[in-house]
């Protein structure tokens, strides 16, 4: 019986033809695998199936998800994780066959409680910023939420004066300053938030050569609440707020998060979008 797997170009074009064709083929597919997303079983049988290729530095993981949950998709990741994944599956998933190069295995993830900082590569200059997860009201109905502040101020390319113009940078990729928390903020094209296994990986920006690149990614993959993975996936998109260094701060409550924001929109601090989800 043929498989109904999807191999995307981006992850045909890292692989290779013939080792997709042989996944397409069964010869290096699973019948049955562990949603990398949801983290539930999956039959390439019975139900659309997307290949994930995990890529680090050294290592390539390749894992299977439904593909209601993520589309076929290349997403980058420490090599340590990698190592670390490759090592620990294998032993308990002794089933699944592995390409020379590319371990056909899911890749576990730590579950820190708050976001760690991390190393992006922000508009117009790299800056360390910090990531809070919460879900924020818009009116009566909560969005997954992502609030983004660095740790110092960012300026442009070449500045020495020291100004922070971290917002006036997410502006000009087409960020929003918001006035009222109430309000969703309209989608920005090009940029989407990666939640793979169940947690939060990136945000992506658009590249200049077409497609997608990272704009900041974790570390460590950041566990976030169910409640906040069903609202991003019920409205396939999270809403992003940045604001300046010092502004809100890690908020270890989502009253308090709110409470935080609602002074820094009151200060005129606040930019945000609505970004398109990839993956669950």
């Amino acid at each position: 019986m043929p498989r109904m797997l999807d191999v995307s170009d981006e992850v045909r074009s890292e692989i290779g033809d013939d080792e997709a064709d042989r996944l397409l083929g069964g010869d290096r597919a699973p019948d049955s695998y562990e949603c990398t997303s949801c983290r539930t079983s999956g039959d390439t049988h019975a139900e659309p199936t997307s290949t994930v290729l995990f890529v680090g530095e050294e290592t390539a993981v390749l894992a299977f998800a439904h593909a209601r949950c993520i589309p076929s998709q290349v997403v980058p990741v420490a090599e340590e994780q990698l190592v670390g994944a490759v090592r620990s599956i294998s032993q308990a998933q002794t089933g699944a066959p592995a390409a020379p190069a590319h371990p056909l295995v899911p890749i576990p993830a730590p579950t820190p409680a708050t976001a760690p900082t991390a190393q992006p590569s922000a508009p117009g200059q790299a800056a360390i910023l910090g990531i809070t997860c919460g879900l924020v009201l818009h009116g009566k109905v909560g969005h997954a939420s992502l609030v983004v502040e660095p740790t110092g101020p960012v300026g442009r390319p070449g500045s020495t004066s020291g100004e922070d113009e971290f917002l006036d940078l997410l502006q000009d990729a087409g960020f929003q300053a918001i006035t009222d928390l109430d309000e969703t903020p309209d989608q920005l094209g090009g940029w989407s938030v990666l939640v793979a296994m169940g947690k939060l990986h990136a945000i992506l920006q658009p590249a200049a050569a077409g497609g997608s690149t990272g704009w900041w990614q974790a570390h460590q993959p950041l566990q976030v609440t169910d409640a906040w993975r069903m609202a991003a996936s019920q409205l396939s998109e999270v809403t992003m707020y940045a604001v300046p260094a010092g502004m809100v701060g890690r908020q270890p409550r989502e009253d308090l998060l709110r409470q935080a924001l609602e002074r820094a929109v009151a200060l005129g601090q606040v930019v945000a979008a609505s970004l398109p989800l990839a993956g669950t």
